[in-house]
């Protein structure tokens, strides 16, 4: 049997670190290989967790029952599965508080649990239960941690990261003002405007051709006429 004892200081309220752990996918996400499945019409659920023992990753599939009190803050989680081959088989069960903490704003969740397995692999995850537990714990903790800051200050990182971006965007574009391709419209007018240029370059550079008078060659023309008749 693995016994677990866990105490988290989380640097939020009390209320927000209920809303987050009393919330199956909030949990499942600060769990690293774990997934949440499908519900059931009796309010279970069931899940996957991939968890590491030296060099064996076993997978864990299990139909979860959680029984959450509003009032008091506290949830009771039961489930049962087996690993992908059916060899090692458990049950566990666990339950979790959250109280407020020595400061305002932080809050204290305690977590006590067990977990009975049966199978081949049953001693070899006992023997290696304590380092897993203590890893999984020290990520659980850093997730739940960025998951209750306060909506406030997330809402207020997430508009100063936009405005620096924003300022940083006419800057870059500034920069790389002479690769931009230029718009379309202002690549047409830009055409025309050089094709023009070049119209008036080739008339401008033309030779003028020698212009004779209307009258010369009339006279010219009756020259000629005489001549022929002589």
């Amino acid at each position: 049997m693995i016994s677990i004892t866990e105490e988290i200081v989380v640097p939020s309220p009390p209320e927000r670190v209920w809303e987050v752990i009393s919330d199956p996918s909030a949990v499942v996400s600060c769990i690293g290989g774990a997934e949440l499945g499908p519900s059931h019409d009796d309010g279970s659920f069931d899940g996957t967790l991939a968890i590491r023992f030296g060099g064996l990753r076993v997978k864990f599939a299990a139909r979860l029952s959680l029984d959450l009190d509003e009032s008091a803050q506290e949830g009771r989680l039961a489930a049962r599965g087996a690993d992908g081959q059916g060899a090692t088989r458990f049950s566990a069960n666990a339950t979790f508080r959250v109280v407020e903490g020595d400061t305002p704003g932080v809050s204290r969740v305690f977590c006590d649990g067990e977990i009975k397995l049966n199978g081949k692999l049953a001693k070899l995850i006992e023997s290696g239960a304590g380092m897993v537990v203590s890893r999984m714990t020290e990520e659980f903790t850093g997730q739940l941690i960025l998951k209750c800051a306060a909506p406030s200050e997330a809402l207020t990182a997430a508009s100063a990261e936009s405005l620096a971006q924003g300022a940083e965007e006419p800057r870059a574009a500034v920069a790389e003002g002479s690769l931009a391709s230029p718009p379309r419209s202002a690549g047409l007018f830009a055409r025309l405007r050089a094709w023009w240029a070049r119209r008036r370059s080739a008339r401008t550079a033309r030779p003028p051709q020698p212009q004779v008078a209307r009258g010369a060659e009339n006279q010219s023309g009756e020259a000629l006429d005489k001549g022929g008749r002589r």
